[in-house]
């Protein structure tokens, strides 16, 4: 099954505007989880080194490429750097970690995974580092290290300038963060992932990138779903139950799923949604055969709550101890 639907990047490459993402994904599923998604079409990985499983990503994409499925020039995998390593002289040898993980010569993007700096903890003392400074102590926490962003952005430049990236960008950054970095970038970030769904459009953001010729991917675009295994979200606050969405769900003759992964994509977006089945797999993909009238993109966008599930203001102070608000 062909995703044809591109967007272009500031580095005249094409990011596949329909993905798989790979955050939560059980180790033992995600390499053949990879090979199927492979199978079925998807040239869009989004991987992360502190979802503990880019080791099995790289043994899917091993497989991918060795068994004919695709060559690997025809996938984009996206890495991220995590919040340990944003110190200049731990940049580098982050993404060189995850690219031997992968089994990579290069990533096609790789993104700053968040707007915050943690102390830094070795390879050898714990990998991937996670959020807390030491887990075992008697009151774990994380640790902020004040890293300019400057520093961390040169850093990443120079990865690709020695080829390991073929394009920089940034994760959960909001418009001052973004005009900020911009007025001093060399390289301009080419990709912004954040979380975007119906209960949380980001319009004026999008509108800023599009302005900018940054192309936006939306990770949990379907919204609470991601969410609620990890008591971040309930099954009722699922946008797929909308009258609204159900309603046009039928009009089209598609799932409530697939209607609020057209929308994402009908407005500009990448979407990453996550899956384990098949079926579901199938269908997140199957989204260029239709489209949303400007009736449905409306009514679809109205379902806005300014609710975002992934809020580090809100999660950091009773997971690691450490009150972080990064959106206000």
């Amino acid at each position: 099954m062909e995703n044809p639907i591109c967007i272009p990047t500031t580095a005249h490459r094409s990011l596949p505007s329909v993905g798989l993402g790979f955050w939560k994904i059980p180790n033992d599923a995600t390499a053949g989880l990879a090979v199927e998604a492979a199978k079925l079409g998807y040239r869009h990985f989004d991987c992360a080194s502190d979802y503990g499983n880019e080791t099995q990503v790289g043994q899917g994409i091993d497989t991918i490429v060795q068994s004919g499925i695709c060559r690997r020039e025809d996938l984009w995998v996206t890495g991220k750097l995590w919040n340990t390593y944003h110190r200049k002289q731990h940049v580098r040898r982050a993404c060189e970690r995850s690219l031997k993980d992968l089994r990579l010569d290069y990533l096609d993007l790789y993104l700053i995974h968040f707007p915050i700096a943690l102390a830094y903890v070795p390879f050898e003392h714990r990998y991937p580092a996670g959020w807390h400074y030491d887990p075992g102590s008697e009151s774990p926490r994380m640790i902020p290290d004040a890293v300019p962003i400057s520093e961390t952005w040169e850093a990443m430049e120079r990865l690709v300038e020695a080829g390991l990236v073929r394009t920089v960008g940034v994760s959960n950054f909001g418009v001052s963060l973004i005009r900020d970095l911009l007025s001093y970038a060399r390289l301009r970030p080419s990709v912004l992932q954040v979380e975007s769904h119906p209960y949380l459009v980001q319009s004026k953001l999008l509108r800023y990138c599009q302005q900018e010729s940054i192309a936006v991917t939306a990770f949990s675009p379907l919204g609470a779903p991601s969410y609620v295994s990890l008591g971040m979200a309930s099954a009722s606050e699922s946008v797929l139950e909308q009258p609204v969405v159900q309603r046009i769900a039928k009009e089209v003759g598609r799932t409530p799923a697939q209607v609020v992964l057209r929308w994402g994509v009908q407005r500009g977006t990448a979407v990453i949604p996550k899956t384990q089945q098949l079926h579901r797999l199938k269908e997140n993909l199957s989204l260029v055969d239709f489209e949303l009238t400007p009736e449905h993109m409306a009514l679809i966008s109205g379902l806005d709550r300014n609710q975002r599930f992934n809020d580090p203001g809100a999660f950091c102070e009773p997971a690691f101890g450490c009150y972080y608000p990064i959106y206000e």
